[in-house]
């Protein structure tokens, strides 16, 4: 069965317009909450995350139902520290639940603290195996300064790339559509930091960058095959030369990123919590990255060149 991509553009573009709104809706309404689009992390704002895991004395009955949400909340707002960000960890092996708490730096004496009133009011915690950690603000700062600037030169680098291999117009589609892929997945997170208090650190910014690469890829097989069946024959409508391009690619690009999302399930899964969510990340970014090169680029592509007939054809290099 052929893929009819440009017949039906208009439905492809309805789609993403209305999952990228619905993603800038949340990031509004989350900077107006939390004052930040997204729900940050330690890494970028600073303050301590303390994990304590409770005792469990039945490995094979150990459960996260003695600890209460609302009355480690209430514990909170009495020390002094109602704005901090509550989540239950649940265990995996022999790891036992937690509840991780993200608060405002607390120097050694706060945290002593808090843990002893925890104790007396909730129940036992096996302390033994707590941790902490604290991050500055001003470390924050520069890694999320740090992670916007690669972001930008990797978009800048990509679109030189593109507009010296193709043409101007190929690079400014493919940056289209790679912006497409990271708005989408940083409005999903927003909603997921909305509904879950999911919060995006450091590695985030790496999943970003990563989805840029890949994205960028499928994009670049598409159109190349769009060059060569336009150099074969250049009185071809660009429509036809699309829908040809693109379902001679379909198969790879289809395979390519259901292997690597399998993969990336798994780690979703059984990756244990600091690579959960960057694997999330991923397999958003990638699953949109095969979409945007799919049926965004080529048919933003094709909708161009029918506005601006005459375009010149690009010579395919000698050797490809």
């Amino acid at each position: 069965m052929k893929l009819q991509v440009i017949k039906q553009r208009g439905l492809w573009w309805s789609i993403s317009i209305a999952i990228i709104v619905a993603g800038i809706a949340s990031m509004l309404f989350s900077w107006k909450t939390i004052g930040a689009p997204l729900r940050p992390s330690l890494d970028f704002v600073g303050g301590t995350r303390l994990e304590l895991p409770i005792a469990c004395p039945d490995k094979s009955n150990c459960k996260a139902d003695v600890l209460n949400l609302e009355t480690i909340r209430k514990i909170l707002e009495e020390q002094g520290l109602g704005a901090s960000s509550v989540q239950i960890v649940e265990g995996q092996g022999d790891k036992p639940p937690a509840v991780s708490i993200r608060s405002s730096t607390l120097d050694a004496a706060q945290r002593e603290k808090l843990q002893k009133a925890l104790v007396e009011k909730i129940g036992s915690f096996d302390l033994a195996r707590s941790s902490s950690e604290t991050v500055g603000p001003t470390l924050g700062k520069q890694l999320f300064s740090s992670g916007m600037l690669a972001l930008l030169v990797s978009f800048a680098g990509i679109a030189v790339y593109l507009a010296f291999r193709f043409q101007w117009d190929y690079a400014v589609f493919a940056i289209v559509a790679l912006l497409h892929d990271v708005f989408i997945t940083v409005g999903i997170f927003s909603i997921l930091g909305l509904a879950f208090g999911i919060e995006v650190d450091s590695l985030f910014i790496v999943a970003l960058l990563t989805i840029v690469g890949f994205s960028v890829n499928d994009t670049v097989v598409i159109y190349d095959r769009v060059r060569e069946v336009l150099a074969e024959d250049p009185s071809r409508s660009i429509d036809d030369v699309v829908d040809q391009a693109v379902n001679q690619t379909l198969g790879r690009s289809i395979n390519t990123t259901m292997t690597t999302l399998l993969t990336l399930t798994s780690i979703f899964i059984f990756g244990g919590e600091t690579l959960k969510y960057f694997a999330l990340a991923l397999i958003i970014g990638f699953a949109m990255g095969a979409y945007s090169s799919i049926f965004i680029a080529s048919t933003l592509l094709a909708w161009w060149r029918n506005r601006t007939p005459g375009s010149p054809v690009v010579p395919v290099p000698a050797g490809e």
